[in-house]
């Protein structure tokens, strides 16, 4: 790759903090071309499915401009479309602008004076916390390829004496994933904080069982009202330009964010999106997109774990954290993309100890283009 997209490339990493510039921002500023996005972590088939009730319900019979003219449903209306696909009362539903907004709400508000966070993780919920509140941070090792002991982790909480705790489950970078047993307990011992953030923003490419039933845990609010589970749109339907996420948390609180703003939050192609997760036959055919990405996952992986110059972190999201052997992470990032592939750097995540990238599932065909080039690396 030339020096000078190297270049920028460095810079454009720095003005993105600890996240990763869009591929757009990218092509506008270098020549790289980018074919194969494993960096952003979606559902390529769930785009298609989308993509086709779009172009017939609303591109095809002339409704975008309505979309486009006309204010959209606010919060509350929004919540009622959810509702229906959670069974969840609308009462208990907060929506936003992207799962971070609802993240960045929730860490402002309800956390209290500490919060314990299991490292590594998502940026954002380090980031965010202000106010003064104190961030104990829980080590996952990676001796256990930084899988979580959940029941350690209660410990940990308590004897901290946090007033908050948070699980992202399965964790991002890592795909670890705790079963709904586990955390059901850890709720238990942990009823006693002010509140416990579940973040399920990949709970769709997980499973229990040989049928890949999807699970959920947003009920679990009515018998933990500490309880704030957080949900994301971009990952399992494909769609993170909508900036769409949703939370389940007791009424009180969701009541208590809708009385300083957050009224008219989404867009009318958003409040779209929710409309029609609502519809049955919608539901049907995802399920299917949903479990072929799965299926086309687990090969994924298994490819990815016979490479001999990688070692992959076992994962039940749609993502594999890949320690690279002999480069550094920045090299292999940098490789990859001159062969057109975008992945994730992973030396700015904290708690992550050696030389890791984080390669996204895509279709079938793009992951052999991922393979293949990381057989070269």
């Amino acid at each position: 790759m030339e020096d000078k997209n190297l270049s920028i490339l460095k810079d454009l990493k720095v003005k993105s903090g600890s996240h990763s510039p869009s591929i757009e921002t990218i092509l506008e500023r270098t020549s790289i071309e980018i074919d194969v996005d494993a960096c952003f972590l979606s559902n390529p088939y769930a785009t298609d499915l989308f993509m086709s009730r779009f172009n017939k319900e609303i591109i095809d019979s002339g409704r975008l401009r309505n979309l486009l003219e006309f204010y959209p449903p606010q919060n509350g209306a929004v919540a009622e479309y959810i509702s229906k696909f959670t069974g969840v009362p609308s009462e208990n539903i907060f929506v936003g602008n992207g799962a971070i907004e609802i993240i960045q709400a929730v860490l402002h508000r309800f956390i209290g004076k500490s919060i314990a966070l299991p490292i590594p993780t998502f940026s954002s919920y380090y980031e965010f916390v202000t106010g003064g509140a104190t961030v104990e941070y829980f080590q996952l090792e990676k001796e256990r390829n930084y899988s979580m002991d959940i029941q350690k982790y209660a410990d940990f909480c308590i004897s901290k004496k946090v007033s908050s705790a948070v699980l992202i489950n399965p964790n991002n970078p890592d795909g670890g994933y705790v079963s709904k047993e586990e955390i059901t307990k850890f709720l238990s011992r942990l009823s006693h904080l002010e509140c416990i953030i579940l973040d399920e923003s990949f709970i769709h490419f997980a499973y229990e069982d040989i049928n890949l039933e999807e699970i959920a845990l947003g009920d679990l609010v009515q018998k933990y009202p500490n309880l704030v589970v957080i949900k994301s749109m971009s990952k399992d339907f494909g769609v993170a330009g909508l900036r769409a996420g949703f939370s389940i948390m007791k009424k009180e609180r969701v009541a208590q964010l809708l009385e300083t703003g957050f009224l008219w939050n989404l867009s009318g192609l958003t409040a779209y999106l929710f409309k029609l997760l609502s519809d049955e036959s919608f539901q049907r055919e995802y399920q299917i997109v949903r479990k072929k990405y799965i299926m086309n996952t687990l090969m994924f992986f298994q490819e990815l774990s016979a490479l001999k110059s990688v070692h992959v972190i076992p994962s039940k999201a749609n993502f594999a954290l890949v320690e690279i052997k002999g480069k550094s992470s920045w090299d292999a990032f940098a490789y990859l993309l001159s062969k057109g592939i975008y992945v994730r750097d992973c030396s700015d995540k904290i708690g992550l100890k050696g030389s890791y990238i984080r390669v996204a599932s895509r279709t079938f065909e793009e992951n052999l283009r991922i393979i293949e080039a990381l057989k070269s690396i």
